[in-house]
């Protein structure tokens, strides 16, 4: 991991203008986006669509070639929703795409290229017709594995984990691990073990902020202009060529 060589006052410009482009082009497209967003190269997150409603806390990780995409599209104009609960983390590629509903709850993790349906989206044999959706709902600190796929008409319960490349199918109980295509159940958790969720880490989150900006202005305190502007427009990478 290279270091971070920009002085405190750039980092501080670059958070700035992040949050403004969230504010400014994201927060519309949400019928609510609760207070403390922390969207990662915000430009290569995608939300469209009725009723998206997302928690505090909302983390999402853009990258270009794996956007984030939230997305409704209803049966008739205003249908559908997505509703995001606090803390979650919507990881590089990470998909939810809702025709009736999907509601996520609290803490919910997925990792890169998870995708969450409540559709089919079509038939097989008529491809211009929508089968039937179905809601999916997914349980407070649930976490979905690279690649895992939630299909229609889904219940996952609390605590519970989607492994890699698992494709869900019909209903997770809580406190399991699921594995395969179609998914089941492959480890059961102990509910009477305490978890620490990301619910626990954002419990306070102005407390969090001030101290992630005071390690910012410890670590950054001795970088200057020119070395970090020499550093972007002449990287090590191409000095050892």
């Amino acid at each position: 991991m290279r270091d971070d060589l920009r002085p405190y006052w750039v980092k501080k410009l670059y958070l700035k203008f992040r949050n403004g482009y969230v504010d400014y082009f994201l927060r519309p497209e949400c019928e609510s986006l609760g207070p403390f967003p922390n969207m990662m190269k915000p430009w290569y997150v995608h939300i469209s669509g009725n009723n998206i409603r997302i928690g505090r806390n909302f983390t999402a990780i853009g990258e270009p070639g794996n956007r984030v995409e939230i997305g409704v599209w209803g049966r008739e104009a205003g249908q559908g929703r997505i509703q995001i609960g606090d803390g979650c983390l919507m990881s590089p590629g990470s998909r939810m795409s809702a025709s009736d509903e999907i509601i996520v709850g609290d803490g919910v993790m997925l990792a890169n290229g998870a995708y969450i349906t409540d559709s089919d989206w079509h038939t097989i044999y008529d491809r211009m017709v929508r089968t039937d959706p179905a809601p999916v709902h997914i349980g407070d600190n649930v976490w979905l594995g690279d690649g895992s796929t939630v299909l229609k008409g889904v219940t996952v319960g609390e605590n519970s984990v989607i492994a890699a490349r698992a494709v869900v199918t019909r209903d997770v109980p809580a406190n399991v691990v699921v594995a395969g295509n179609p998914a089941r159940v492959v480890k059961e958790l102990d509910p009477t073990r305490e978890f620490h969720t990301r619910m626990d880490y954002y419990a306070d989150p102005e407390g969090l902020e001030q101290f992630f900006d005071a390690v910012d202005r410890e670590v950054l305190k001795d970088n200057t202009f020119w070395p970090w502007l020499w550093s972007v427009l002449y990287p090590p990478s191409k000095r050892r060529r």
